[in-house]
């Protein structure tokens, strides 16, 4: 069906005035995505966005739909509750042996993410410590109830599970008299085990005890006592703990990309991943430029569009740089191929005897060449060699990014109020792509993760409405309540990911609520086991255990 020339804008969709949708006329919706702030998973649904849309469709005029920042909080979608029960079996020695993890998630008014995010909370914790494990369970239920439908959120389930087993591990390393951090020493999940609770899959690359061991260097753990009173009123404590995440959905996820040689020698790259401020635009690109052995300046960036792009499941679950960047690396390496046969024919030799380089491709002897410039000239006339290529890449398991958290922080025993002072960060991504984007991700995920220890809350009313609903109520922390923050890599290769990388995305806002408990406990004699962990809740349970 022919499309009609009048075409309406608006929020990124374009409809024809007047038109009718029917299964025969999707195609006459267009979406093209701007460059738009962070999801954390907010984006993953559309609820709301298709009303705009409908009015769009009956009136052949633009529209839009604004919400209040009541309505935001209201109509958003929250991480999911969960009540999560830990069972630890472990020898005297620190030897774990068994864990048994059940989890109870709350999904809200809708089941929207409710059968899939609750499986992280286990599969993503339990195989931190697959070193020793001989058995482990791990099952749920999900409850629908009368509040805030809760949705895909930075973490997606793995972070609830990894406050409730990482706030056990550090309970059991206190009743055992143990160091927390060389109980995990014992225990961790290591490179080249196969973790039955994570798939089956095979830890191919797993620099976790690297992790930890360099935080406890940077930290200066082992000099650190666990608790120290300050004479000020203050008390000063440590905390620790691990995380694991995945990169993308295994067997399900898809990115592709379209790499193309212009007539002038610079590159254009299409890809339907959207940068939602992870500057995944600008990864990709160097890994085409590093591909084709060019400037990344050289490399022409086309985001997502659906009439023109190539198909990508969505920016969501850790996977762009893992699915979408592979993607990008074998569609590069098939256009060199395909140029290296074009400069072939040009040069009147076998395809064996060429070498492909930044702004060419060479014989052996160097004595003959042909620019990039000239491939494209050749490739319009009498050619039958498009010098343009789309791929899509699909990976069948999820290789997990880990992290070593430690936190050292003081405690007001006036107020109650918890001041972190400093935490160390060290993260297991893979090869990391670009050193200073995955720096700003883990510091950006660090600050989420301290809000949801220490600030951030949601109540309800007894009609299940929400009393948090403005930035009066619902507190998020300023860059003052942070501290210092120091995060630092230890590199592993990951052979399914681009030159070795995994993802970063998520497994960085897991650690600071275990490890900020752990070292409230360390102060106060008090285990939280419910966040936030506010002044008020620090300050009645010091009060509870002096009594």
């Amino acid at each position: 069906m022919r499309r009609s020339t009048l075409a309406v804008q608006f929020s990124g969709w374009r409809l024809a005035a007047g038109s009718k949708i029917g299964i025969r006329q999707v195609t006459r919706i267009r979406v093209s995505k701007p460059r738009v702030g962070g999801g954390f998973g907010a984006k993953q649904s559309c609820v709301t966005e298709v009303f705009p849309a409908f009015v769009t469709w009956k009136t052949g005029k633009p529209a839009k739909l604004v919400f209040s920042r009541q309505e935001s909080q209201t109509a958003g979608s929250p991480r999911h509750e969960m009540e999560i029960r830990v069972r630890l079996g472990a020898m005297k020695d620190g030897t774990i042996r068994a864990i048994d993890l059940y989890t109870l998630s709350n999904t809200g008014a809708y089941g929207e993410h409710g059968p899939t995010t609750v499986g992280l909370s286990g599969h993503k914790s339990i195989p931190l410590y697959n070193g020793n494990l001989e058995a482990f369970r791990f099952h749920y239920d999900v409850v629908y109830t009368n509040v805030q439908a809760a949705g895909a959120y930075r973490g997606y389930g793995a972070t609830q599970g990894i406050f409730a087993l990482e706030s056990t591990v550090n309970e059991l390393a206190d009743r055992l008299k143990m160091d927390p951090a060389v109980i995990r020493e014992k225990n961790m999940v290591r490179e080249g085990q196969i973790a039955s609770a994570y798939y089956n899959e095979k830890m191919n690359a797993c620099a976790l005890d690297r992790c930890v061991a360099r935080a406890k260097e940077m930290f200066d753990w082992d000099a650190k006592p666990a608790a120290q009173d300050m004479g000020n009123g203050k008390i000063r404590a440590k905390g620790m703990a691990m995380a694991m995440q995945g990169s993308g959905i295994s067997g399900v996820d898809v990115g592709s990309a379209t790499i193309k040689l212009n007539d002038d020698g610079f590159y254009a790259l299409s890809i339907g991943a959207a940068d939602m401020g992870t500057g995944c635009d600008t990864t990709l690109a160097q890994i085409a430029a590093e591909c084709l052995e060019c400037s990344v300046d050289n490399i022409v960036v086309y985001g997502a569009d659906s009439d023109s792009s190539p198909y990508d499941s969505g920016s969501y679950a850790s996977s762009t740089t893992y699915v979408t960047g592979k993607a990008v690396e074998k569609a590069c390496f098939e256009l060199r191929e395909r140029m290296a046969v074009i400069a072939a024919e040009m040069l009147g030799c076998g395809r064996e005897a060429l070498v492909f380089q930044s702004d060419g491709v060479f014989t052996e002897d160097g004595e003959k060449k042909v620019t990039l410039g000239e491939i494209a000239a050749r490739s319009m006339n009498g050619n039958t060699k498009a010098v343009q290529v789309t791929v899509s890449h699909s990976s069948p398991v999820s290789p997990p990014p880990f992290m070593a958290g430690m936190v050292e922080l003081e405690i007001d025993k006036e107020t109650g109020q918890a001041e972190i002072l400093d935490y160390v960060a060290v993260v297991d991504c893979g090869t990391p792509i670009n050193s200073n984007l995955v720096r700003v991700q883990t510091e950006g995920g660090l600050a989420q993760g301290i809000g949801m220890a220490l600030y951030e809350n949601v109540t309800y009313s007894p009609k299940g409405k929400i009393r948090e609903d403005s930035f009066m109520q619902y507190k998020i922390p300023t860059r003052q309540d942070i501290g210092k923050l120091r995060v630092e890599f230890e590199n592993s290769y990951e052979e399914t990911g681009p030159f070795g990388a995994k993802s970063v995305g998520e497994i960085v806002i897991n650690t600071p609520a275990p490890a900020i408990a752990h070292a409230i406990y360390n102060a106060t004699g008090v285990w939280h086991r419910e966040l936030p962990i506010t002044p008020e809740k620090i300050l009645m349970g010091m009060l509870s255990h002096e009594n």
